[in-house]
């Protein structure tokens, strides 16, 4: 049972000159303009007219951001009240040709309907739309800047994103003026390119990869939905005034508008989670947006182990570590969907965004709406259908963490080295045939292989090492896999573990491009033997490889044994002090740099074989060397002499 907490009703997340601002600056002066004097006969914006109302302090050169919007204002209100005069059918004739530079026109079609029908949540939602997809267009247009690029303007952007703006606080005139302004941009785009002799070309989409990994909770059924939309209206992360945009979000889902219905979730929850934060830790005042002197309370800091540099952030503790790795998965991680980011820079395409992210974030929000919701709805809190839900919301791990990327990478290695034994190999009586070629050799460092590994047995678990009896059988994809299923604490990682960290995920990858290189090699010679058409030296060298290569999967598998027992004992180098810790780093960038040569020595360009090996021996009887230290300092200080 989660603690709950007596919230005072809120009314507004927005300060009261933020709210000023955006609710009332603009309505202030009452003037009539007529629409000829901003759109000429030929449908070309006036962009003189509509800057004549920006104003500047009295440099000329700072914007005066309230004065502005408030001379804008009736300009807004004009420009709203012909685009709804319109019909759809004159709309999409005199507006739609200039949206197409955005690359998502069929978008602002829905857009012009909204005008048409202003529902207050639709406006906000294909506002937050139309600002992801003009942000790129800000940096030289102050008019833009009034609206939407900086804090001490509307900030209409920002307000949306972040979840201070409820729907009702979102005037429809300013969402008019954005359309308007957007078709203005695409006219001056068509006259430079006409002018330059240039065709623009758009950036591609972000897709977002590794949708396999996206599966971590059931699939939000109707009946789920119907669950959802009666734990909104009783949770208490939802406050009232956004309730609109819950329900919005849930209907999304079931039209299948997966991106609409993650547009409208995301704010909400950074708005679910800034009353958790303000409240677990004590700062009320922190629930509405910030002036411009100072920072939004957003996911960011939210997330953070810290806040006010160095207070404890409360909210991590309240969460627990699953829905804080969830939340950093989703935002955060370099590798991870991130979400936000994307969607809200215009990065993704909206007509094809993928369910699986829309089902994990709904679901997610499901769980914590549950959690902190009313004692009076524990019937809903135990329905069976939110068992499996709530069970892998309380279980979830990282999957986007470094640390878990490089278990990944890890096991997609050994997997790969797996299948040098089922690569095409020339009969032996070929083989012989060939005058001149160096017999089978045994390589003279097995023995050291067999010392290393021997160095790192009393780390191994003890029911893998009763199966290893030589380098030659190392049941090394059931060691890597057991070893990889050891849980590693993720959360608020120290600098010097993710620094290791990065190491060996270098080290990983050269070893997995490695055995690419041989498996490529391979199979391209092997076909090149068939059908007769080497030279007697790349024979040789064929056969060196495939000699060699016998010996060179022990390496590397120890190799991988070696950094995953690294990974899995990774906050050790907390304990180090600055010489031993430069040491350690010094020997695995001693590992990193001979993989590197590997790669290079056994690219198609190189096929260096024999060097290879006397690269692979020299490395070797490094790594020997500092493991046999390291031993023998454990053993120093664990042995304790009795006393006399």
């Amino acid at each position: 049972m989660f603690r709950m907490f007596f919230i005072e009703p809120v009314v507004t997340c927005l300060s009261p000159n933020v709210h000023y601002m955006v609710c009332e600056a603009g309505f202030e002066i009452k003037e009539n303009h007529v629409i000829n004097s901003i759109l000429s006969d030929r449908g070309e914006i006036r962009w003189r007219v509509i800057t004549e109302h920006i104003r500047y302090r009295d440099s000329g050169q700072t914007l005066e951001y309230i004065n502005s919007v408030r001379s804008l204002g009736p300009i807004c209100e004009c420009v709203h009240l012909h685009l709804q005069s319109l019909t759809i059918e004159q709309l999409e004739d005199r507006f739609m040709l200039w949206f197409q530079w955005t690359n998502c026109s069929e978008i602002f079609l829905e857009m012009l309907q909204t005008i048409k029908d202003p529902d207050a949540t639709a406006v906000a939602l294909n506002l937050m739309k139309l600002t992801s997809c003009l942000e790129r267009a800000l940096g030289d247009m102050d008019v833009l800047r009034v609206f939407i690029g900086s804090p001490d303007g509307l900030n209409l952007r920002n307000i949306l994103w972040h979840g201070f703006a409820s729907p009702q606080e979102i005037p429809v005139k300013y969402f008019s003026m954005l359309l308007f302004l957007t078709a203005g941009l695409g006219q001056l785009l068509r006259n430079y390119l006409l002018i330059s002799l240039t065709t623009l070309v758009h950036r591609p989409y972000i897709i977002f990869t590794s949708l396999e990994d996206l599966h971590i909770f059931p699939d939000v059924n109707q009946e789920l939905l119907s669950l959802a939309e009666e734990l909104v209206m009783k949770s208490s992360i939802v406050l009232r005034n956004m309730v609109p945009f819950w329900v919005t979000a849930l209907a999304s889902f079931r039209q299948s508008r997966f991106a609409d219905c993650v547009i409208l979730l995301l704010p909400q929850l950074e708005s679910g989670l800034r009353l958790l934060f303000t409240t677990v830790n004590k700062c009320p005042s922190r629930l509405m947006t910030a002036e411009s002197s100072s920072l939004y309370t957003t996911f960011d800091e939210m997330l953070a182990k810290q806040f006010n540099s160095e207070e404890t952030n409360q909210l991590p503790l309240l969460l627990g570590e699953p829905a804080m790795e969830f939340l950093w998965d989703f935002l955060n991680h370099q590798e991870g969907p991130r979400v936000r980011d994307h969607l809200s820079h215009g990065e993704n395409s909206l007509n094809d965004f993928p369910r699986e992210i829309a089902n994990c974030v709904l679901a997610f929000s499901i769980t914590l709406l549950c959690r902190f919701s009313e004692d009076e709805i524990g019937p809903i809190k135990s329905h069976t259908l939110l068992e499996p839900l709530m069970n892998c919301g309380s279980h979830y791990c990282s999957k986007f963490h470094p640390a878990t990327q490089l278990k990944k990478q890890i096991l997609e290695c050994i997997r790969s080295i797996n299948t040098w034994t089922d690569l095409p190999a020339v009969p032996e009586e070929q083989i012989q045939e060939i005058a001149g070629l160096r017999k089978d050799v045994d390589f003279p460092c097995t023995s050291v292989i067999a010392d290393i590994f021997t160095q790192l047995q009393p780390y191994l678990p003890q029911n893998i090492r009763l199966f290893v009896d030589s380098v030659n059988s190392l049941p090394t994809e059931k060691l890597l896999t057991e070893l990889c299923g050891k849980h590693i604490p993720v959360l608020f990682c120290p600098r010097m573990v993710l620094e290791i960290i990065v190491v060996l995920r270098q080290i990983s990858t050269q070893c997995h491009q490695v055995s690419c290189q041989v498996i490529s090699t391979c199979e391209a010679r092997y076909k090149q033997w068939v059908n007769k058409s080497l030279r007697s030296r790349q024979r040789n060298n064929y056969l060196c490889m495939r000699r060699n290569i016998r010996f060179l999967s022990p390496v590397l598998q120890v190799i991988l044994i070696l950094i995953t027992l690294e990974l899995i004992s990774i906050y050790t180098v907390c304990e180090k002090n600055v010489s031993d810790y430069q040491q350690y780093l010094k020997f695995l960038k001693l590992i990193l740099q001979y993989t590197e040569n590997l790669v290079t020595y056994t690219s198609p360009e190189k096929n260096k074989w024999n060097e290879t090996m006397t690269l692979t021996g020299k490395a070797l009887l490094k790594i020997r060397t500092f493991l046999g230290k390291q031993l023998a300092l454990v053993q120093l200080v664990e042995y304790q002499p009795e006393e006399i």
